[in-house]
């Protein structure tokens, strides 16, 4: 067996983890079948990994950032705000979609740590992390197009994520893509009307965001669409 960092080494095994969870359910994630599905020794593992809990809560913490990661996508030159929350939440529906297993796994982690004391704070961290992503998407959203949202940025961001949540439970049990895809569209264009004049001061924009009137266009951008950059159209004129 190859030395490896620690590090790299407890990467491996997250992924090994995942892979065994996703496959066949949290409750076949031992460690036993981890180290099995990693090609290592148990005390590998345990040198690690205190436990399986901690193995776990390191599980979780990948799943999130997956998905958070899998909302890259292109974006026309000139799109208009729908067009935006629109592609945003086809690159978060693209990561559901390919990674079925995962995202059964995570709301198996969810209810898991519920339930168990020394996972509580994998539910709270799965949702801290996704509300803070959204919420920043929503303020770039709005310096970028010159718009304030009608309410709170942290409020709206729990609205995004338990509507995307929703879909992704029914979709797991139904299995319509195409409903799903159709739902969250509806939803992206709903969001786009949610708006009213722009109310932050312009020196509180982010470094390459447009500053002056107009509508509202996105930048091409390599990476992800969450956040986008967004700019207006007469910053390019």
């Amino acid at each position: 067996m190859n030395r490896l960092p620690v590090a790299e080494r407890r990467e491996q095994l997250i992924e090994a983890a995942l892979t065994v969870a996703s496959r066949d359910g949290i409750d076949a994630a031992t460690v036993r079948a981890v180290a099995a599905e990693a090609g290592v020794s148990l005390g590998v593992v345990h040198y690690c990994f205190q436990d399986k809990d901690e193995l776990l809560r390191a599980v979780a913490d990948a799943i999130t950032a997956q998905n958070l990661a899998m909302t890259e996508t292109a974006v026309p030159p000139d799109a208009d705000l729908p067009t935006v929350l629109e592609l945003a939440v086809e690159g978060l529906w693209r990561g559901i979609r390919d990674n079925r297993g995962a995202q059964l796994l995570s709301y198996e982690l969810t209810t898991t740590s519920l339930r168990h004391s020394e996972l509580n704070q994998v539910a709270m961290d799965q949702y801290r992390g996704t509300w803070a992503s959204v919420a920043l998407f929503l303020e770039r959203i709005e310096h970028g197009a010159q718009v304030s949202w009608s309410v709170p940025r942290e409020v709206l961001a729990r609205t995004v994520v338990a509507m995307i949540d929703g879909y992704a439970l029914a979709w797991l049990v139904d299995g319509d893509d195409q409903l799903a895809i159709e739902g969250l569209h509806r939803f992206a264009r709903y969001l786009a009307t949610q708006t009213v004049e722009f109310q932050d001061p312009v020196a509180a924009l982010p470094v390459g965001v447009g500053t002056g009137p107009g509508s509202a266009t996105v930048q091409p951008v390599d990476g992800s669409v969450l956040p986008a950059v967004v700019e207006t159209a007469s910053s390019r004129s």
